[in-house]
């Protein structure tokens, strides 16, 4: 396992972003588009093409064996960003012209690029799914009517994965230091206030130590780390700065038993990467590894047997690529969901914004297209725009995942508040009437 995994960081690295690309929705007719803000290539390629290949993936799969979505065919382009916000942008700016009628939604990817696009979407009316990521309190739609951060937001991460350390402290966090390493960018910053609240909840002790893009050289952040003895660290990571947070802890010491990592610092291209020093390391998740889910076997034989489109095999079932196999079948659902009100053809990105407003796909839903408990149920209204805010959690054993907890809450009540809050000051700031948009 280890040497495929590694065989597919180095093929993930250097893929183009070509590779990935459907013909043009302007060269198609009766065509459902989607854009794809991704990237493939620098410090964290590896990442991205794991997502968007499981996402491309599905998208391949309704095409093949549904024949599209009641019979709209799915078309798409990537266009490749390389994680960089000025470069998202121009992404955005192309794709949002490729189709008369929008381009459906687009995943940006990134919390940078969410924060750099997000008031060009009200104007141009194209939803945006930040589905595990982006602005928090963009969770409020009465204030984001065209943001979409589906299944679970980073402060329900920050407060799952210390109500997860709580547990294992036998509930008791009073007078514990621990320590935040965070990427030095929009996404790290994301749980500050939060963890912040936490802190003074609970009564522990909180010390936020940032590691500049991308994250390579952490030499002296883990000799404060060493000097400050927390007794557990959260690492806020995403590409390289994951495996080298291991490998550094390991050489200062620091047991990875006592490390939990967010959703985006917790897969296989991270663990794998780090070698024996990421074995015992937790992270949280939003949805679990593996083949064994119907919909799985089917990309395999359909997409990949059958079709010959595969993205690449060595990806299938691991982390990063269920879930973009799940971005994919939530942003299939919304559009299968617009069509029951607006009808069975094309979509404009108006109507898809309605479709993901109204978004149910309950756990009949889940197993009838073979997930089964691979994610929670997500039901979305106008006041929620996540839907779950649900969270597992995980321990690497030395070659693949182990659950290590059920699906869970943090502090629900804390985050909705502070949500709400946010979203309310955003608004009076931009001068926003919150409401509902109905359709």
């Amino acid at each position: 396992m280890t040497k495929s995994w590694k065989s597919a960081v180095l093929v993930a690295a250097a893929a183009a972003a070509g590779l990935a690309a459907a013909p043009p929705a302007s060269a198609q007719q009766n065509t459902q588009f989607i854009g794809i803000t991704g990237y493939r290539v620098g410090p964290y390629g590896a990442n991205g093409a794991a997502f968007f290949g499981g996402f491309i993936d599905y998208l391949n799969l309704v095409n093949e064996r549904d024949g599209g979505v009641n019979g709209v065919k799915l078309t798409w382009e990537e266009c490749e960003t390389e994680y960089n916000n000025a470069k998202g942008v121009e992404c955005y700016e192309r794709l949002k012209t490729r189709s008369a009628l929008g381009p459906t939604a687009i995943h940006p990817m990134s919390t940078g690029i969410t924060y750099a696009i997000m008031e060009k979407a009200p104007v141009d009316k194209v939803p945006l799914i930040t589905l595990g990521y982006g602005r928090t309190d963009a969770t409020d739609g009465r204030v984001f009517p065209w943001v979409f951060p589906l299944m679970s937001n980073y402060w329900d991460a920050a407060t799952g994965i210390v109500r997860f350390i709580a547990d294992k402290e036998a509930g008791n966090l009073k007078g514990k230091k621990i320590v935040l390493l965070y990427h030095d960018s929009a996404y790290g910053k994301e749980p500050h206030s939060v963890l912040d609240a936490e802190a003074k909840k609970l009564g522990f002790e909180l010390r936020m130590i940032p590691v500049p893009h991308p994250g390579n050289e952490q030499q002296s952040q883990w000799l404060q780390i060493r000097q400050y003895k927390p007794d557990w660290v959260i690492l806020w990571g995403w590409g390289v700065m994951t495996a080298t947070a291991l490998q550094t802890a390991q050489k200062t010491g620091f047991p990875r038993d006592k490390m939990v990592g967010n959703w985006w610092a917790g897969a296989e291209v991270d663990t794998v990467a780090a070698g024996p020093a990421a074995t015992g390391y937790y992270a949280a998740s939003l949805n679990l590894a593996g083949k064994g889910y119907p919909v799985v076997k089917d990309v395999e034989d359909v997409v990949y047997k059958k079709a010959n489109k595969g993205q690449d095999a060595k990806l299938v079932g691991t982390v990063l690529w269920n879930r973009g196999l799940a971005a994919a079948m939530y942003t299939v659902e919304a559009i299968r969901r617009a069509q029951e009100k607006y009808g069975k053809k094309p979509i404009t990105s108006e109507q898809m914004r309605w479709g993901i407003e109204n978004l149910d796909v309950n756990a009949g839903r889940l197993k009838a297209l073979g997930f089964n408990t691979m994610v929670p149920p997500v039901k979305v209204s106008c006041e929620d725009h996540g839907g779950s805010g649900l969270v597992r959690f995980q321990q690497w054993a030395g070659s693949e995942w182990k659950i290590a907890s059920d699906w869970m809450k943090g502090d629900s009540a804390m985050v909705r508040k502070m949500i709400e809050d946010s979203a309310a000051k955003y608004a009076a700031e931009k001068g926003i009437k919150p409401g509902c948009m109905g359709g």
